[in-house]
Formats: C-alpha cells, structure tokens, sequence
C-alpha cells in the first residue's frame, strides 16, 4: 500500500526513537569502530570513557578494600549504574577501548603470575586431575547448556568461566566469540554468578574441608580446584592454614594456565562463525600469544619479580577497569532477561566442578 510522504517520515522518526533500545541486550546494532592511538585525535576520543572506567575501577578498589567483597562485583555494580554513559558521543568511544583492548591487554599480563615450575611441583597427579577436571566443567556446561534450551556458546563461556578463573576466564573467552546481541549480557551476567558464587564458596568450603578432616595439602587442591576466582581462593586458602594457602594458590594458578589453551580451543571453533555485524571471530588472537610469552619469560626468570610483579598488579588494573566498563555498555534490565535457567545452568557446573575434585581426593585418599 502506497505511503505518503508525510508517513514515510513519520516512520523514520519513529525508528530513531526506538534505535537506542537495542542497548539493553547490552551491545549496539553495529560495534563502533575504535579510533586510532597514533594520533591525538584518537586519543582524546578515547580519554573521557576510559577516564570513566578508570574512576569507576578506583572507586570498586576503594569499597572492596573496606568491606571485604570482591572488588570486580564492585565494578560491575557501578559500572551497571552510568549504563546511559554508552549512548553519549563523547564517553562511548573511551568504554568501547576498555571494554575490548583494555581487556585483552589485561588477559596478557595474566602469564606474569603463572611459572613452569610452580605447575610441576604439584606433581603429575594433580596436574593431570586438575586438568581433566577443567575439560570436564566445560564439556558439562555445553551439554547442559543444550538441555536447558540455552545456547551452545553460553554454555561454553559460563563453563569455561567456571572451571578456569572466574570473571577473567569469561572476559578472555567472549573476547573471541563472535559478536552477538547477548554475548554482552551473558558475559555480564556470567561474571556475576561466578563471583558471587565464588565469595560463597570463600566461606563454605573451608568449613567443608575440615568436616571432611582433609589435611592442609589435601584442602589446598580441593580449595584451588573448584573456587572460581584467585583472591577468593587465596583468601579460603589461607584461612585453612599457610600450606593449604601456598597448594590452593599454585593449583589456581595451573587452572589460570588452561586459559591459554581453552581460549585457542574456543577461536578455532568459533573461526567460521559470524557477529551480527557480519565479522568472523577473531582467528589467532594476539593477546594469548602475549599470555604465553609472558609465561615462559616468567618461567625463564630472566625478567626481575619486581617487574614480573608490577605486571601482575597492571593486568588486574586493566581488568577492573575492563568490568566497569562492560557494565556500562548492559543494564539491569538486560540482566532481567537473562532467567532463570542460566541461573541453575552456573550452580550445576560449580556443583559438577567441585563433585569431580572431591571425588579425586577421595579415590586418592
């Protein structure tokens, strides 16, 4: 049917003004492309949002420091709250660079915790459990995934995230997948379940392990084979006593050291898949040659530990500031839509996760 002009621009008008509710599945219909840092244009574009985001970082480091919780839950809280800050011309470029290059910069500098030896002092056993383990939460994870009417990919980042490190795990894995309208809010919601189950776990299963009267070597790989996030492990594992902190920090760091793998595992399933906007994931991503680098470095010990620490304290900067950022790209009406069964999908891989160590424990026992 014919329309007229007067209708045609009414229609265009109407499309306008509904363009920006595409925001809260947590990406925008086409990604913005980043303005280049060789030169100063492109710096200023990016220096209000990734001032932001920074800010935003501080003040998640200010509150975890006080009250005790985890510093990356503040920084998606926050974050969470300036989500209008996205649409604005003048913040969007900055939050898109600390969302993606920040981030993946970040997830590079993880290989400075991590050494050879470190890993080989645990012992073949161990090694080999802990990594069957990890495979396991992930294959899990995409099965129950697709049993639960969920997609595959989700499935695969909220099991990777669970079995590996935690919020990092899942910001490096969705780095690679390709862009979609929920990637975003899954990812969010991800490193939400698994850092606040993670905090959970940081209190439980302490109390766990002494019910159980593992000894301190036994705690130590139980606590850093099934709690999501470093501090939170480090701080279980400590409480335990300083073996079972020094064990359950060196079997966190051998899931830390999965990601390399895992991630390159995701880019080559992911190769031929397409974004909504058309692109193909990323092939061979830089930042994991970077990571890997940076491990044998470490392991070479050729770099001084204050360096290698330094490192170590920017990448955990890069990805507070990463966190605030993703969380001011989605909403809590994003959030919402997410439902119940990711929910369920996260606490069953969590229960699966620490289901396989224990079993180890006992059968070794």
């Amino acid at each position: 049917m014919p329309q007229t002009e007067h209708e045609l621009e009414r229609r265009v008008l109407d499309l306008e003004k509904y363009a920006h509710l595409d925001s809260l599945e947590g990406v925008t219909l086409v990604e913005p492309k980043l303005p280049k840092l060789t030169s100063i244009a492109g710096i200023r574009r990016i220096f209000p949002g990734t001032l932001t985001a920074i800010v935003i970082a501080l003040a998640a480091s200010f509150l975890a420091s006080h009250y005790g919780a985890p510093v990356m839950f503040f920084a998606l809280l926050i974050g969470l709250a300036f989500d209008f800050l996205s649409q604005e011309k003048s913040t969007q470029p900055g939050i898109e660079f600390s969302a993606r290059t920040v981030l993946r910069f970040g997830v590079a500098l993880l290989g400075a915790r991590i050494t050879f030896s470190q890993i080989l002092d645990l012992g073949i056993g161990n090694v080999l459990a802990v990594i069957c383990a990890v495979i396991f939460t992930i294959v899990c994870g995409a099965i129950l995934a697709r049993l639960m009417g969920l997609s595959r990919e989700q499935g695969l980042l909220s099991g990777g995230a669970v079995a590996i490190c935690g919020a990092s795990a899942a910001l490096a894995i969705s780095s690679v997948m390709p862009k979609s309208k929920d990637l975003e809010r899954n990812t969010i919601f991800t490193v939400v379940s698994v850092t606040t189950l993670s905090t959970i776990a940081m209190i439980v299963y302490p109390i766990f392990t002494g019910l159980m009267g593992f000894s301190d070597h036994e705690s130590g790989i139980f606590l850093g084979g099934t709690i999501h996030d470093v501090a939170q492990v480090v701080g279980a594992g400590f409480s335990v006593s300083q073996e079972a902190g020094d064990t359950s920090t060196i079997v966190k760091l051998l899931r830390v050291t999965m990601l390399l793998p895992v991630v390159l595992v995701f880019t080559m399933l992911f190769r031929n898949d397409k974004g909504a906007d058309g692109e193909r994931a990323t092939t061979v991503p830089t930042f994991l040659i970077a990571f890997a680098a940076l491990v044998a470095i470490n392991s070479a010990g050729i770099v001084p530990d204050v360096i290698m620490s330094t490192l170590s304290d920017v990448s955990r900067w890069c990805l507070i500031t990463a966190i605030a950022a993703l969380g001011m790209k989605t909403s809590f009406k994003a959030l919402a839509l997410v439902g119940w069964r990711p929910v369920l999908l996260v606490m069953a891989e969590t229960l699966l996760m620490a289901g396989f160590v224990l079993g180890y424990l006992l059968v070794m026992a």
